[in-house]
């Protein structure tokens, strides 16, 4: 069984979700259009730039989740409130928003459109994380779903994943996130939820709530040793593979939707996901660096880093990181159309820095200058970020010229420690020809009566392996 989180049944108790439960419940919520609502409270460390920064991305988070955002409710506080999250005179107007309670007049002079159908607000969307206790009483007193910004989240990777380690891996995320919630899962199912006889599993007076949790961490204890072999196999299949080839590593990072899958596509020639949407790509994809390179270059895109991403996708996805780990070189992807571009830079040097890739090498790639304007504007923006960041590349992943200049920096960086040398291979020993033309630059290439003289670029561990190997031959 592959469990998910967590539901209230037909019965109203707190029910683990399964895959089959989930694919039921999408169907039904997909024949009618799933309205939201945004809520967010404003502290006073943060700056409205920052403010409006994080609810624009909520709603994109919204937007790749299928929902249409009607509204959005902001309130200034100094914290939290304890019972609701928002205040009580907010958690009012939500209320009567949701119910519309509003009427049709001030919808329209507030909305300027249509009034929404009455009871026809789906779910609120908050923008923190809120405890059990908050989301339980928001959800009964203003009377819809209530998501907070790891649930949006949480929901959008389980989507997403497509390889074993990925679903893995959210699946524990899921499964951390739910269980702490059970319990006031059970308190809105009603007395139903509470303590019951042992029957069907259950120890005597075990009630659902328990039940779920020893569920939970069966299951989650399970997935933790899924994982181990299933990284245990990666590690041996990425030193076989870089055994066997020699091949410098480089690796895309960045903010969610800079425009990396795009990016990657353009640097190798693949066909891979691209979509305007949040976490669109979350399993790591290799493909090599076309037209190839000596040394032959490997290059993979890695899931996107998000402002608030919760810690516990972080650690799952430690192992797609990784890749960053593993890399001769980062290209860090960067948004330059988008006004808050400092932000997202600072949210992926932080978890670069989390998972210790801090000390590989980067490269600054600020993207998509195409969508900055016109060609003034272009100029403009591109000039005042190459005096910010003097060595950062300026350009859009989809002009052929921009693409050119990036192949040529990343096989500059791999061919700085190159050496030049000359090899010598009989003529009796030509069936090792090709090993040359594999693995180095040939610069030279001339004959004489005895053999063949190459003049090759290449690395020093590689040409001195060739030199002894050809010794051999003769």
């Amino acid at each position: 069984m592959f469990l998910l989180g967590a539901f209230i049944d037909d019965n109203g108790y707190p029910t683990l979700l399964t895959e089959e439960n989930n694919l039921r419940i999408r169907r039904e919520t997909q024949e009618k259009p799933r309205r939201a609502v945004v809520a967010a409270v404003q502290l006073p460390n943060v700056t409205d730039i920052e403010f409006e920064a994080s609810l624009t991305e909520l709603r994109e988070l919204a937007k790749t989740l299928g929902f249409e955002v009607m509204r959005t409710f902001t309130q200034k506080r100094s914290g939290f409130d304890s019972t609701g999250y928002l205040g009580a005179g907010k958690r009012e107007e939500i209320h009567q928003f949701v119910n519309n309670e509003f009427g049709a007049a001030k919808w329209m002079e507030t909305e300027h459109t249509a009034a929404p159908e009455a009871g026809h607000i789906d779910v609120i969307l908050v923008d923190h994380e809120i405890s059990p206790t908050q989301a339980r009483n928001l959800e009964k007193e203003i009377g819809c779903e209530v998501m907070d910004r790891t649930m949006v989240i949480l929901e959008i990777f389980h989507r997403n994943a497509r390889s074993p380690a990925a679903r893995a891996q959210v699946e524990i995320a899921r499964l951390g996130y739910m269980a702490p919630r059970l319990r006031e899962m059970a308190k809105l199912a009603g007395p139903q939820g509470r303590q019951r006889s042992g029957v069907g599993g259950r120890g005597a007076g075990e009630s659902h709530t328990e039940l779920d949790r020893r569920k939970i961490r069966d299951r989650i204890a399970e997935l933790q040793l899924e994982i181990v072999a299933m990284d245990a196999e990666r590690q041996t299949q990425r030193a076989r593979r870089q055994e066997r080839r020699g091949l410098a590593c480089v690796t895309l990072v960045g903010y969610t939707n800079a425009g990396k899958s795009t990016l990657m596509r353009a640097l190798t020639g693949s066909e891979v996901l691209v979509a305007n949407k949040l976490f669109a790509t979350l399993d790591t994809t290799v493909r090599a660096l076309h037209p190839e390179s000596v040394p032959r270059v490997l290059v993979s895109d890695t899931v996107g880093f998000i402002k608030n991403l919760p810690h516990g996708l972080v650690a799952s996805f430690k192992s797609t990181l990784d890749e960053a780990l593993d890399a001769s070189l980062l290209l860090h992807v960067i948004d330059a159309s988008d006004p808050g571009f400092e932000r997202q830079l600072e949210v992926t040097n932080e978890v670069l820095d989390e998972i210790g890739a801090q000390d590989v090498p980067r490269i600054r790639i600020f993207n998509k200058i195409d969508h900055v304007g016109d060609s003034v504007a272009q100029a403009e923006c591109e000039a005042a970020l190459r005096a910010k960041y003097p060595s950062c590349i300026v350009m859009s992943a989809r002009r052929a010229e921009d693409i050119a200049k990036l192949h040529k920096a990343i096989v500059a960086f791999f061919q700085q420690d190159l050496v030049e040398d000359e090899l010598f291979l009989p003529w009796s020993a030509q069936q090792l020809r090709s090993k040359i033309y594999e693995s180095c630059k040939v610069l030279e290439e001339r004959a004489d009566g005895e053999g063949a003289f190459f003049r090759v670029r290449g690395e020093p561990t590689v040409v001195k392996g060739l030199r002894e190997q050809f010794a051999q031959a003769r």
